[in-house]
């Protein structure tokens, strides 16, 4: 599947159905209040603030994004031209396809723990919202950049800046990461450790150049907390909740459709 599919899939397919989302009454050992969104036995936290989203969510993509932007072809002190170069004599040969299917290995392990863990930050269908917000966030990020950016790939082919592969990749780590962190620091690590494979493997596939792997990783990270950072602000005890449902696309194939209530 290609990134192209994906987005025919995933993105296009979305339906937005407005309504109130039917709530129901959670109980615990001190309290009877209703349902918010999180997971049963999560503690609701508190309104974040907008330092602490700057200072943790911000700062860091923006610093990524920075240093896609000043390694663009020959520029910076370790340029992306350096590193294609780099990337070629040690791997002349390598070539794969699994940078394509790589990043939904972190969606299959969302909803897997959704099964056997009580530590998710919120149900299933409060995850599937968040997850649907941030890919057409990013979306709305990568794909306009890249036409304005006019960057041409290292293997000739256009549209470069930034890399789709890579932010999409991150999308979901950042999502997976703020969802079971309580849960155990291994699966953060493991999410941002396929998302980073993804995006060397992206360089030494010869798709794309260091700056927009830099580039994508920031846009995915920053897009998810923005969504995070609005969620907890304004919707919190309000619906945003999706569905994911079998669907026939226009060519007769078999898809999935999303879709998102709010």
């Amino acid at each position: 599947m290609t990134i192209n599919s994906f987005l025919t899939t995933c993105l296009l397919w979305i339906s937005v159905s407005t309504g109130v989302v039917a709530q129901t009454p959670l109980s615990d050992t001190t309290v009877t209040r209703p349902s918010t969104g999180y997971a049963p036995g999560y503690s609701v936290e508190e309104v974040p603030k907008t330092s602490r989203f700057l200072k943790r969510a911000v700062l860091p993509s923006v610093v990524l994004m920075a240093a896609g932007i000043s390694t663009i072809k020959d520029n910076g002190f370790y340029s992306s031209y350096d590193a294609s170069q780099d990337a070629r004599e040690a791997f002349p040969h390598f070539s794969t396809k699994v940078d394509d299917y790589l990043f939904f290995v972190p969606i299959v392990g969302l909803y897997s723990f959704n099964l056997f863990s009580s530590q998710n930050k919120h149900d299933i269908r409060r995850q599937s919202g968040l997850l649907l917000a941030s890919g057409a966030l990013t979306t709305l990020v990568v794909y306009p950049t890249k036409i304005l950016s006019g960057q041409e790939r290292p293997n000739g082919l256009p549209r470069a800046f930034p890399s789709g592969h890579t932010a999409y990749a991150f999308t979901i780590a950042t999502l997976v990461d703020k969802e079971f962190r309580g849960k155990s620091k291994w699966i953060s690590i493991g999410s941002y450790t396929i998302a980073s494979a993804t995006g060397v493997m992206r360089v030494l596939n010869n798709e794309h150049w260091m700056a927009d792997v830099l580039a994508g990783a920031g846009v995915g990270i920053l897009s998810v907390n923005t969504v995070y950072f609005i969620h907890n602000r304004l919707m919190r005890n309000k619906g945003l909740n999706g569905s994911i449902s079998p669907t026939v696309l226009p060519n007769g194939q078999l898809g999935m459709g999303f879709a998102l209530q709010f």
